[in-house]
């Protein structure tokens, strides 16, 4: 602990600059010109590159090694079907459905539409499975052929006015489906194209940072950073995917969150370098401390947010390790922006980046914000941390109680919103008594010439399992198919039971468990079963980069925990509102689904990790540099959260309007997915950066800067010879 070093001594012990920043600062100076001329043509190039590499996107969702995604593929290699869910079509009749001719042809002519697709029912086996028990109603299964992917469609609108342009007088006709749902869901529509989000997150930007700064240039400053950011990122992907596959899903990244750290970079920056020239430095002098101090903040931000993205590559998933890779790149190139370009165009504005003013002078921000509203906040927090440590703890406690009940599952069918002709089928389904397991089949890959009968024999007789069949025209060389519909919805938890247990039915039958659901649930356990792994990665890297930065083992473990606790409670926030409905319907017009889509937690923790752990940064660095020009907890605490509480604010702001531009997109997946990273930065930056933090460092003291001699040496830090002192990161 460092209670009796005078803060002189505090003071010599500490690096007043990073001296390679430093040393960048004066050449930005001297060649700003070029660097501006450079980073200009790169740009320009990155807008070709953002053409080129839409050609070039990877749309495969593959789960190599997993047994039904093996035997999907063997299934979609012989039959030319088998990666995509079937739709269901869905017969009713006030007769006997069984006796009444021309449903077979209504079949044939929705089949027809999409050429080659997989067809079972009644009519092509013969068996009740496809028939309610009172007769009245059917359904067909009609597999689309290829491979699903963001650009592929089944045509459904065709589909359906084929099949209902066909089906006989007096039998209503419907096209249902999980596919068919889901548009249904959507209202039919794709959402907003990447170039529209990054606009209206762009817009957004704007609007916030007008009211940030109130002066022109340094509003457009953030947005020039941004765009550079984000159009190179662009070029170094499109050479990437010359290496390997890149996801599709890459883009969406690069364009929202490249939005997202480039204008907290900049802000950054900027707020730094407009301090230290209301502090009468010349410019030079004011870009020099802003590289030494704002610019290691930024380098270290943007090291974090990377490893949150990057520990994707730990996943056994090809599309989720492209994303990771792909990902790891756009917090680089806006470092690199933030670090080069920014820098030179401050050196080029000079004073001129307070010239222009767009808000009366009274509401430009005049400096000095420890004698404002966060100044008086923070001398609230240093006077009573127990009570503000009490209201952030309570906060926190209650969506985590929420978060702990995620159950990262495709949403059951009868959760679906929407209306129209698929939920009228689901409907008719499920006023007949038949199983909404028929949504999403298992389907049986039987090989080697074995037979399906036994296989058919046990299915038949396995619990969960509410009929088998083995349609007689789905053979092909020495392989056969056997259709089975689960008893529940496949989506259900119980499912999992009976997936396990057919898996072990089928051993030595020569028959391997395919189709989506058993898809789904592989594609679960490749992505949590390896979680851990993926967690203890990016914790322990994490903090190793922090204690670097912080010369402590006390914050980089706080920040970490605080992290984890505030994912915990951004999960929490979507469990609540869609998991559980509580708004979703009245907001959203979405019913609680009672569950959430596997892939949202993930990409949640992802992003969030990184990108919040920007706030903690911001926050620490300041403080840790007071600290070492005071050697006074308190007043250090309290002076870096009146100096970032503006600034986490407001890059939060930005964050949270260019994701929830994500709500507004037709899916449920979409709007999971930008509401859970909306609520979750603006929660971290209010709830944990504004009450737990400097509350927790309040109580913490001086053992918020431990760092013992052993610690130091490991973590390659110069160490004090008392072992206790705060130390320095060498240069």
């Amino acid at each position: 602990m460092t209670t009796d070093t005078k803060p002189e001594e505090r003071t010599m012990s500490a690096p007043e600059k990073t001296p390679l920043l430093a040393r960048l600062a004066h050449l930005i100076v001297r060649r700003r010109r070029v660097v501006i001329a450079v980073w200009v043509v790169l740009t320009l190039f990155g807008g070709f590159s953002a053409g080129q590499v839409s050609k070039r996107w990877f749309e495969s969702f593959s789960i190599p090694g997993y047994a039904a995604y093996e035997a999907n593929q063997r299934t979609l290699h012989t039959f030319g079907t088998g990666e995509q869910a079937p739709l269901v079509a869905v017969f009713h009749t006030s007769g006997d459905v069984t006796k009444t001719s021309g449903i077979e042809q209504a079949i044939a002519a929705a089949a027809s539409v999409n050429p080659h697709s997989r067809v079972s029912s009644f009519w092509s086996t013969g068996s009740r499975a496809y028939v309610s028990k009172d007769g009245h109603t059917a359904f067909a299964e009609i597999y689309p052929p290829g491979t699903p992917g963001f650009s592929s469609t089944t045509h459904i609108k065709q589909m359906r006015a084929k099949l209902q342009a066909a089906a006989p007088t007096g039998v209503q006709a419907s096209l249902t489906g999980r596919d068919a749902l889901q548009e249904a869901s959507s209202g039919g529509g794709s959402g907003p194209s990447v170039l529209t989000e990054a606009l209206i997150g762009g817009v957004g930007s704007l609007v916030i940072l007008f009211f940030v700064f109130g002066t022109l240039p340094a509003v457009l400053m953030p947005i020039v950073i941004a765009l550079a950011s984000i159009l190179n990122t662009f070029t170094l992907v499109w050479v990437l995917t010359y290496i390997t596959n890149v996801s599709i899903i890459v883009q969406f990244l690069i364009a929202l969150v490249g939005l997202g750290v480039a204008v907290d970079y900049a802000l950054l920056m900027i707020f730094r370098f407009r301090d230290e020239l209301r502090e009468g430095e010349d410019v030079e002098t004011a870009l020099v401390e802003t590289m030494t101090h704002a610019g290691r903040s930024v380098v270290v931000s943007g090291s974090t947010v990377a490893v949150g993205l990057l520990s994707m590559v730990i996943l056994p998933l090809p599309f989720i390790r492209s994303i990771g890779i792909g990902g790891m790149l756009i917090p680089a190139v806006s470092v690199l922006a933030a670090t080069t370009l920014l820098p030179a165009l401050l050196a080029t504005l000079g004073t001129r980046i307070n010239s222009v003013r767009l808000l009366p002078k009274r509401f430009v921000d005049s400096g000095h914000p420890e004698d404002g509203l966060w100044g008086r906040w923070a001398s609230l927090v240093m006077r009573r941390p127990v009570p503000v440590a009490v209201v952030g703890l309570t906060i926190v406690g209650a969506l985590v109680y929420y978060g702990v009940q995620l159950n990262p599952s495709e949403a059951q069918a009868k959760y679906f919103p929407g209306s129209g002709d698929a939920i009228n089928g689901r409907q008719t389904l499920e006023a007949a008594g038949i199983s909404a397991g028929v949504m999403k089949p298992f389907v049986v890959l039987v090989e080697n010439g074995a037979s399906t009968k036994p296989i058919v024999a046990k299915l038949n007789a396995t619990p969960g399992v509410a009929a088998a069949v083995a349609p007689p025209d789905w053979h092909m060389g020495s392989s056969s198919l056997v259709e089975a519909f689960p008893a529940t919805d496949s989506a259900a938890k119980e499912v999992r039971t009976t997936i396990k247990t057919v898996r072990a039915e089928l051993k030595g039958t020569g028959g391997t468990l395919g189709g989506v659901a058993a898809e789904d649930r592989d594609f679960v356990r490749a992505v949590y079963g390896n979680f851990p792994y993926v967690l203890g990665f990016v914790v322990l890297l994490t903090f190793v980069l922090l204690a670097r930065a912080f010369r402590s083992l006390v914050l980089p473990l706080k920040a970490v925990i605080l992290n984890l606790v505030s994912l915990a409670a951004a999960y929490g926030i979507i469990v609540f509102i869609f998991q559980q409905g509580h708004g979703s319907q009245a907001i959203w017009g979405v019913h609680a689904t009672q569950a959430i889509i596997p892939w949202i937690p993930l990409m949640i923790f992802a992003f969030l990790f990184g990108l919040s752990m920007d706030y903690e940064v911001f926050m620490l660095t300041r403080m840790r540099e007071a600290y070492d020009e005071t050697g006074d907890t308190r007043s250090a605490v309290a002076l870096g959260l009146a100096r970032t509480g503006k600034l986490v604010t407001s890059a939060a702001l930005v964050l949270m309007f260019a994701f929830f531009v994500l709500s507004s997109g037709p899916g449920l997946d979409i709007k999971q997915f930008g509401i859970g990273l909306a609520a979750g930065i603006i929660f971290d930056a209010t709830v944990i950066r504004a009450l737990l933090v400097p509350a927790l460092m309040r109580l913490l003291g001086s053992w918020n800067w431990w760092m013992p001699r052993f610690a130091a040496r490991v973590l390659f830090i110069d160490a004090p010879a008392n072992g206790s002192e705060p130390v320095t990161v060498p240069a």
